[in-house]
Order: C-alpha cells, then structure tokens, then sequence
C-alpha cells in the first residue's frame, strides 16, 4: 500500500485533521478547548505539520511535501514536473478528507455554534481585514518564506554539522509555529492551497448544521498566492544555490 501518492495523500490528511482539529476545538461552543486563542491554534498547527510529515514519509513518500506550493517549487527547482499532478491530486484529496473527518468529529457541536464565520473559520481561512491585493501579497510573502527556509533547512550548509540528520520535520514544525506567531494574523497564514481548498469543497459539500456560504469570493487568494510565493521561492533558492 506504501507509495508516494498514498503518503502523500496520508500526510495531508493528518495535517488537516488535526490542524482544523484545533480551530474547531477553540471557536465551537461547548469545547473544552472553546476561547483558547491564537497560541494555542498556531501551536498546533505547526504540530500538525509535524506529524502530517512523518506520516507521509511512512506511507511512502520521501518527499513529504503535503502542500501543492512546496510540490511546484522544488519542481521549478529540481526541473522535474512529472510529480505535480499525483501529489497536488493526493494533498487534495487528503485534505478534503482530513476536514470531512473534522465535521464528523465534531457532529454536535455545529448546531450549538451560531456564528457562521467561525462555522467557515475551521474549514479554510479568511483575511482579517478583506483587502484582496494585499491578502494576496501576504500569501506569497508568507509561502515564500516557508520554502525558502525548508529548503535553507535541508541545505548541504547545514547538513556537514549534522544538525538537520533526522530533525529536518522537527525544524519545519517550528517553522510553520513561528509564522503562525508572526505573519499569521492578517489572512490565517494557509501557505498551503490544498490546506485550503480541500476544506473548503467540504465545507461547501457536507450538511454542516447552519452553515453559511463557503466564500468563494475569497478562495482564489490562498490558492494563487502561495503558487506564487512558490515560484518566487525557486527562483531564490536557484539564484542563491541553496542545495
């Protein structure tokens, strides 16, 4: 069963189940985790990443990219683009499952929550001021800045000390924790367009009790701009020859 499409796929749903886990833990009423705050969210996502790694790399992917942005940049970069399609088909896929699994988790605790912002906010993201231009820019900033450092991570500069040898998910958990805490708070930091699309398509597909619209006015936002942000990290990372 191991193969890069199913670790992929596996990765991403961790990543998602237990990422949207925590927003639906700390906005839906009756939680015990209700009004936790961003630290708390951010924590766990970077958590999330964590442990979505290390279960893609078990089911079968080395690459462990769970993120479409990540797959284009090291495709732009590796000039190889034979993997886009498999892995962006199975980071959906496996989003789309993880949120699926998060409605499901939290079945009673839908109805008991009015606000339907906060309903949407578990699934996908959405900017805290609704600036297109610059939500889009602090997408492609935010992503950019991912990659860039993921791969200054795993980089031949680091790896002679031995500090990356087996810590590398460990070191892109604080990553992703870290830009939660700093750039987070403007559009919820999806850096990932799987991450948001995926819930998204759930949201707007499964019977949440007294949801409202799904927001695709905004959708393209955390889609485009970290497919931005990807390609400029590339290109970065090709012009500084970090390898």
């Amino acid at each position: 069963m191991a193969s890069p499409f199913v670790g992929e796929f596996a990765g991403t749903l961790v990543l998602v189940l237990l990422g949207d886990g925590v927003v639906a833990n700390v906005l839906l009423k009756r939680s015990k985790a209700e009004s936790a705050g961003w630290m708390v969210i951010t924590t766990a996502w970077g958590l999330a990443v964590l442990c979505g790694i290390l279960t893609a790399i078990a089911f079968g992917s080395a690459d462990a990219h769970i993120n479409p942005a990540v797959t284009l940049a090291f495709a732009i970069t590796s000039g190889n683009f034979a993997k886009i399609i498999p892995y962006w088909s199975a980071q959906f896929l496996g989003a789309f499952t993880g949120a699926t699994l998060v409605w499901l988790y939290f079945l009673p605790h839908w109805k008991m929550t009015e606000d339907q912002d906060a309903k949407l906010a578990v699934f996908c993201t959405s900017p805290a001021i609704r600036h297109y231009p610059g939500n889009l820019f602090c997408e492609v900033v935010g992503t950019m800045l991912l990659i860039v450092v993921v791969a200054a991570i795993g980089s031949k500069a680091l790896a002679p000390s031995g500090l990356t040898s087996g810590l590398g998910p460990y070191f892109v958990s604080m990553l992703v924790w870290g830009i939660g805490l700093s750039l987070g708070g403007t559009t919820g930091y999806a850096i990932n367009p799987a991450r948001d699309f995926g819930p998204r398509v759930a949201h707007a597909v499964w019977p949440v009790a007294g949801k409202g619209a799904s927001d695709w006015a905004y959708a393209p936002i955390p889609i485009v701009g970290p497919l931005l942000g990807a390609v400029l990290a590339a290109l970065i990372i090709k012009a500084a020859h970090i390898a």
